[in-house]
């Protein structure tokens, strides 16, 4: 059995980083995030609060 000495744990991570399935973690971590900044359309919004109206009426509907 052998063991690493001094800079072994170093040369784990960065083997880990240089590893493609971590640059495609990284890659995604940082598209997840521009993605999560970005502002929600105006036109996306104006569907969500027509979807609302329409729930709405239809529970009154279905209440009455």
């Amino acid at each position: 059995m052998s063991y690493k000495i001094g800079a072994g744990q170093g040369a784990e991570k960065s083997d880990r980083a240089n590893h493609p399935n971590a640059q495609i973690a990284t890659k995604l971590r940082a598209l997840y995030l521009s993605v999560q900044e970005e502002a929600i359309p105006d036109r996306f919004l104006d569907l969500l609060e027509k979807l609302d109206a329409v729930e709405r009426q239809s529970v009154t509907d279905v209440a009455e």
